[in-house]
C-alpha cells in the first residue's frame, strides 16, 4: 500500500470544506457551487529585464461572484501555482463572508521571487500584469479589486492604480479598482497594520472565552501570556508589536528566512526589526539564542503560536510536536487538512485563518467605501464630536466646582481621527465574526472546533446569498 501523501493547500481548503459541509442543510448542488471557482485567468507576458526578455507567468482567479466586486490580494513569489491561486480564492470568500464584507472572493498571483529584480523591473512587471487584468476585463471597482499580499504592498498598489488609470482616466471611482494603496494615494490609514492587528483583536477574544478556555484548560487573559512568531513580515510584525504593547503578551521566539531565536525572558520586536535592519538577519540578536533550524520555533512551549508565514508549514510530520496550547493561524493555510486533526485530536485549539487574517480584507472594505464615497473618515464629525465632549466637559466642571488640566481635557474631549474610526470599525469587526462563530458551535453540538464553525457560518451566508439572486429557487 502507498503512503497517503500530505494534501496540498487546495486539497487542505476543499478537505475542510467537505467537513463542515456535513453539518450544513445547504443542496447539494448549491454546496457544489460555492466551492468550485468561477473564473481562472491563466497568462504568460514577456517583459524586459535588461537585455533579456523574459517570460513571465501569472494569475487572476475569481472563485466566487455572488457578491460584486470580487475581492483578494495579488502574491509575488516564485512557489505561485494555480492551485495555491484557487485555494487562497476559495478563503477570501469564506472570510469576507464570515464577517460581512460583501465581496466575492478572488486572488492573483505573479510567478516571480522579488528579491531577484530591480524596483525598476517589479515596477515593469506590475504594470504589464495590470495591464493584462484590464485588457480581460479582471479588474475594476465594480469587477474585481485587488490588494497586497505575499511580496506586495501599497508601492505595488500605487503601480496598478496608475496603470488603470491609463486606461479608465475618466472612470470617477477609478481609485477604487485596488486597495492597501498608500495614504497620499487614496489609501487609508491604519491599512498595513490591519492584518496584524486583527490577529490580536481575534487572538484577544480567543483568550476572553472563559466557557472555552475551561474546556481545554487554559486560563483566560492576555496578560503574561507567551508567543512564538513564523515570520517577521507585515503581519508578524504588527501582531507581535500589537500583542506586546496592547495585551502585554511575551514573545519568546521568532523565526524568519535566515534562521529563528529564542529568548525566556522575551524578545522586543521594535529592537527586533532595527537589528535585521542593520544586520540583515534577526539571527545573535542580543539577549537570544539561535536556533539550529527555522522550523523550531513552530515546536516551541508556548500559550500561542503564530504562523504568519507561507501555507503548509504545520503538517503531519511534525504536528505531533507542537507545543502551543493555541495555534493563530495569520498566514493562509499554515496547518494542513492532515496536521489539523492532529492538532485538535492533541487538544490545541486551532484560530482558523478564514476569521484570524481578515483583519486586511475588513481594512480595505473601509479603503474601498472612501474612494467610492471620495472622503475621508472623519472630515465630516470630528470637530462636532470635540467641541461636543469639551462643552460636555465644561458643565460637569462648572456645575461640580472641580476642574481638570488642560492635558486630561483634550484626552477627553477629542474627536475620532481616521485611525481611530478604523481601528474601533476592524475591532467590532473582529469581536462579531467571533461570537457568530461561537454561536454555531453552540447552535450544533457536533461541530467542536472554530474552524469547522467558521466555514458552517460562512456557507450559509454564501448560499443565502445565492438562494436571494433567485440562482438556485
Amino acid at each position: 500500500m502507498s503512503k497517503k501523501t500530505e494534501p496540498n493547500f487546495y486539497e487542505s481548503v476543499q478537505q475542510n470544506f467537505d467537513r463542515a459541509a456535513q453539518f450544513t442543510s445547504i443542496p447539494t448542488g448549491l454546496l457544489q457551487q460555492i466551492k468550485v471557482c468561477n473564473s481562472v485567468y491563466y497568462m504568460q507576458f514577456p517583459v524586459k529585464i535588461g537585455k533579456d526578455y523574459q517570460v513571465i507567468e501569472a494569475f487572476r482567479v475569481q472563485h466566487s461572484h455572488h457578491r460584486l466586486p470580487t475581492k483578494g490580494g495579488i502574491r509575488f513569489s516564485q512557489k505561485v501555482n494555480q492551485e495555491e491561486v484557487m485555494a487562497l480564492a476559495s478563503l477570501m470568500t469564506y472570510k469576507c463572508a464570515l464577517v460581512d464584507v460583501p465581496f466575492g472572493g478572488a486572488k492573483g498571483g505573479v510567478k516571480i521571487s522579488p528579491r531577484e529584480y530591480t524596483a525598476d523591473q517589479l515596477q515593469k512587471i506590475t504594470r504589464r500584469y495590470t495591464t493584462e487584468l484590464v485588457r480581460k476585463n479582471f479588474i475594476g471597482p465594480g469587477i474585481d479589486v485587488p490588494a497586497p499580499d505575499y511580496g506586495t504592498g501599497s508601492r505595488e498598489m500605487a503601480w496598478i492604480l496608475d496603470t488603470y488609470l491609463t486606461f479608465k482616466g475618466g472612470e470617477i471611482d477609478a481609485a477604487g479598482c485596488v486597495t492597501g494603496k498608500p495614504v497620499s494615494q487614496n489609501g487609508i490609514r491604519g491599512r498595513d497594520e490591519a492584518t496584524g492587528r486583527g490577529v490580536y483583536y481575534g487572538i484577544r477574544e480567543v483568550l476572553n472565552d472563559r466557557s472555552l478556555l475551561k474546556k481545554y484548560g487554559i486560563e483566560p487573559g492576555t496578560e503574561g501570556k507567551t508567543m512564538a512568531i513564523q515570520g517577521l513580515g507585515n503581519v508578524g510584525y504588527h501582531t507581535g508589536k500589537i500583542a506586546q504593547t496592547e495585551g502585554d503578551f511575551k514573545i519568546i521566539s521568532v523565526a524568519e528566512y535566515e534562521g529563528a531565536i529564542y529568548s525566556e525572558k522575551g524578545i522586543d520586536i521594535d529592537e527586533l526589526v532595527k537589528h535585521r535592519k542593520k544586520t540583515g538577519s534577526i539571527l545573535d540578536f542580543p539577549g537570544t539564542v539561535n536556533l539550529d533550524q527555522r522550523k523550531k520555533t513552530l515546536e516551541i512551549a508556548c500559550d500561542v503560536l503564530v504562523p504568519a508565514a507561507l501555507e503548509n508549514q504545520i503538517r503531519s510530520d511534525n504536528a505531533r510536536r507542537v507545543k502551543a496550547k493555541i495555534v493563530a493561524e495569520a498566514a493562509n493555510g499554515p496547518v494542513t487538512a492532515t496536521a489539523n486533526d492532529i492538532l485538535l485530536k492533541k487538544g490545541v485549539i486551532i484560530i482558523p485563518d478564514m476569521y484570524l487574517n481578515a483583519g486586511g480584507v475588513t481594512v480595505s472594505y473601509f479603503e474601498w467605501l472612501k474612494n467610492l464615497s471620495h472622503m475621508r473618515f472623519g472630515r465630516m464629525e470630528k470637530r462636532f464630536d470635540q467641541n461636543t465632549y469639551l462643552n460636555l466637559v465644561n458643565l460637569i466642571e462648572r456645575q461640580s466646582g472641580r476642574s481638570i488640566t488642560q492635558k486630561e481635557k483634550s484626552i477627553i474631549a477629542r474627536g475620532a481621527d481616521e485611525i481611530d474610526l478604523v481601528r474601533s470599525g476592524l475591532e467590532e469587526t473582529m469581536v462579531t465574526a467571533y461570537h457568530q462563530i461561537r454561536e454555531v458551535m453552540m447552535r450544533k453540538p457536533k461541530v467542536t472546533d472554530l474552524r469547522s464553525a467558521a466555514f458552517v457560518n460562512a456557507l450559509g451566508k454564501v448560499a443565502s446569498d445565492y438562494m436571494n439572486m433567485g440562482i438556485f429557487p
